[in-house]
C-alpha cells in the first residue's frame, strides 16, 4: 500500500508557509521546507524565514552554512530519510516550497548521474563565453540528441551539465535519465495560485519590508564573516553560491558600490518578479496540481478550501 505524502507548492510571497503551518496544526502533517535558500543558516531576511516564526517546526531549514555545498541530490538523500522518520512517527510528511527541481526530485526521483565537477563545469562555461551557447548546443545534440531536444539551445546551464556528465563518463546524460527510480507515494500537490499583478504588488511589499527589518544589515554581517566577495570566487569553483542568489547578490552591488540603494531594491523587485513567473510557469506543466485561487489576498479561505482538500484526501 503507498504511504502518503502531501505536497504544498507556489511562487514566492504566495503565503505557502502560512498555508502550510495552519494545515500542520489541524492535521497529523509534518512540515519539511522544499527550499534551496532556506537551508543556509544564517540567511534568514533575505530567504523570508524571519517571516514566518516557524522553522523550528519545519525539516530541512538551517542545515548548512552559506559556503558549504550543497546539490539537489544532498536535499533529496535528507528529504527521503526525514519522510522515513515521519512515517514511523505515523505522521504524513508535507513537502512544501517553491523550488521545483526540489520537489521533482522527492516525487519524482532524481537522476542517477554523477554529482558535478567544477573544473570541467568551469571549462564548458568558458567554451560558451568565447564561442556562444549555440556552439556547446550544437556539440550536445551530437553526443545526445534525445537530451538536447528538451532543452533550449540558450539554456546554458543545463546544456553544461549534459556535456560535463559525458565528459565524467562517456555515457550520455539521457542514459541515466532512463535508470531514474520514480518513488511510490500515494501523492496529493496542492498548488497557491495568485493573480500576477496581485502577486507582483506582494512581491514588492515584501521587498520594502525586508529592507525596513535589516536586510542590508544581515548582508553586512554575511561578508563580514566571510560568506562573499572575495569568496565568491571561490564559490563558483566549488557549487556553494548561497551568496549570489536572489536578495543577496542585489544587495551585494550596493555594497560594492555598484549602484545606489533605490537601484538595488528596484532590481531586486524585479528579479523576485521575473522569479515567480518562471515558479509559475514551472509548477503550470505539472497535472497533478489541485488549484486553489486566492482571491482578493484572502489566505484564510486559501487555508479552509486546502483543508476541504485534504479531508477528501483522508477519504
Amino acid at each position: 500500500m503507498k504511504k502518503p505524502l502531501v505536497v504544498l507548492v507556489g511562487p514566492t510571497a504566495s503565503g505557502k508557509t502560512e498555508v502550510a503551518e495552519q494545515l500542520a496544526r489541524r492535521y497529523p502533517l509534518e512540515i519539511i521546507s522544499a527550499d534551496s535558500r532556506q537551508v543556509y543558516k544564517f540567511m534568514d531576511i533575505g530567504t523570508g524565514k524571519s517571516a514566518s516564526g516557524g522553522k523550528e517546526a519545519c525539516h530541512l531549514i538551517d542545515i548548512v552554512k552559506p559556503d558549504e555545498d550543497w546539490t539537489v541530490a544532498d536535499y533529496k538523500k535528507r528529504a527521503d530519510r526525514i519522510i522515513k522518520e515521519i512515517y514511523r512517527k505515523k505522521r504524513i510528511p508535507f513537502l512544501v516550497g517553491g523550488s521545483g527541481l526540489y520537489i521533482r526530485a522527492v516525487i519524482d526521483g532524481l537522476c542517477p548521474a554523477p554529482s558535478a565537477n567544477w573544473q570541467i563545469r568551469k571549462k564548458l562555461d568558458s567554451e560558451a563565453n568565447q564561442y556562444g551557447n549555440i556552439y556547446i548546443y550544437n556539440r550536445l545534440k551530437e553526443i545526445d540528441p534525445v537530451i538536447a531536444g528538451r532543452i533550449h539551445p540558450n539554456d546554458r546551464r543545463r546544456i553544461i551539465r549534459a556535456l560535463e556528465v559525458y565528459e565524467q563518463t562517456g555515457n550520455p546524460f539521457s542514459y541515466y535519465q532512463a535508470k531514474t527510480t520514480i518513488p511510490s507515494y500515494d501523492l496529493f500537490i496542492i498548488g497557491i495560485r495568485y493573480p500576477m499583478n496581485e502577486l507582483y504588488k506582494k512581491i514588492n511589499k515584501r521587498v520594502d519590508l525586508m529592507i525596513k527589518i535589516g536586510l542590508i544589515k544581515e548582508v553586512e554581517g554575511l561578508l563580514a564573516a566571510g560568506y562573499g566577495p572575495p569568496l565568491l570566487a571561490v564559490a563558483s569553483k566549488t557549487g556553494g553560491k548561497s551568496m549570489e542568489s536572489l536578495g543577496y547578490k542585489e544587495i551585494i552591488g550596493y555594497l560594492m558600490g555598484k549602484y545606489q540603494l533605490e537601484e538595488a531594491i528596484r532590481l531586486l523587485k524585479r528579479n523576485t518578479r521575473r522569479y515567480a513567473r518562471r515558479q509559475v510557469i514551472w509548477f503550470k506543466k505539472d497535472k497533478r496540481i489541485k488549484w486553489i485561487d486566492v482571491k482578493g489576498g484572502n489566505i484564510s479561505a486559501v487555508i479552509e478550501e486546502a483543508g476541504k482538500v485534504l479531508d477528501n484526501f483522508k477519504k
